[in-house]
């Protein structure tokens, strides 16, 4: 009888494959540089074939290894979801979950809802990075983007999780020494504070008003990639914010913020995007209904500022 490969020898070749390295795998999966390639070795032994070109600088994968890519992330992702699915007379997710999101929104949210989940999940193996970046979830072995922006491509599969649009913001010191901008292209000679985080274009704000879109390249005289600073920054006076409702909805109802050209806003709604071969597995659907519901009091917080 045939000897299969070992399914902990497909996730090593394909962590080797994603990163493009052997010492890079290995670091994602806390093994040893040296037994990643050993494991890569015997699965070549095993199949008779070269997986890898190997030079000094770079492993890239031969055509036998872009085979057995694509039919190893088959097999991965259907052994997954039998293994999650056989809990379900106790209702326990099992398996791995490989999840991203922003920073900003990692950290504050999507984090401590994962913390939740393991509770109520033990068994579930929870893998969480934050990227500044928008990326292919199936194209880079993620389960679950939590995503922040309505552009998706028509090839995933997206859920809405939560309202959410950015504003256009200021503090009243900052207000008090500037004139307030009537029209959008004013905000062109003002002081503007860009956030360099996924979908954001450093310095070009596409806004929305009454249905119709409109653009302006704002005078970005200070730029960040990490929202935190970027709100602090517009809370000491330094320039005008485009943010997320979710991040200063409380700065706006004490006063330390003031929203400013009101009848511009740009649509930002939280999103799950997963691949479409995880569609309806009862890893995903559950793990999206329970984001759903610990991200309820989201909408309702946006749908109040956006009522002007």
């Amino acid at each position: 009888m045939y000897n299969f490969p070992r399914p902990e020898d497909l996730t090593v070749f394909g962590a080797v494959a994603r990163y493009a390295s052997f010492k890079a795998a290995s670091k994602e999966l806390g093994m040893s540089p040296a037994f990643v390639s050993k494991r890569v070795r015997l699965l070549e032994e095993q199949l008779k074939v070269r997986l890898f070109h190997r030079t000094t600088r770079r492993v890239t994968l031969t055509d036998e290894g872009e085979r057995l890519l694509s039919l190893s992330s088959e097999i991965l992702v259907k052994l997954d979801q039998f293994v999650s699915e056989s809990g379900v007379a106790t209702r326990a997710l099992r398996g791995r979950l490989r999840i991203c999101s922003s920073f900003g929104f990692g950290r504050t949210h999507v984090g401590p809802i994962l913390s939740e989940l393991a509770e109520v999940h033990p068994e579930l193996q929870i893998r969480f990075e934050v990227l500044d970046r928008v990326i292919d979830p199936g194209a880079e072995n993620f389960d679950l983007d939590i995503r922040i922006g309505d552009e998706i491509a028509p090839h995933l599969i997206a859920r809405r999780l939560a309202s959410n649009e950015r504003l256009i913001l200021a503090s009243p010191g900052y207000i008090s020494v500037h004139s307030v901008p009537t029209r959008l292209l004013d905000l062109s000679a003002h002081n503007c504070i860009a956030i360099k985080e996924r979908d954001h274009p450093v310095g070009v704000w596409k806004m929305v008003r009454g249905g119709g879109e409109e653009t302006v390249n704002v005078n970005d005289a200070l730029s960040t990639n990490n929202g935190e600073v970027a709100v602090q920054w517009a809370l000491d006076g330094r320039g005008v914010l485009l943010r997320s409702i979710w991040d200063v909805h409380e700065h706006l109802a004490t006063g330390r913020l003031v929203r400013i050209l009101p009848e511009y806003s740009q649509p930002a709604n939280v999103w799950a995007v997963y691949p479409p071969e995880l569609r309806d597995t009862r890893k995903i659907t559950t793990v999206v209904a329970f984001f759903k519901d610990r991200l309820a009091k989201l909408s309702p917080i946006a749908e109040a500022y956006l009522k002007v």
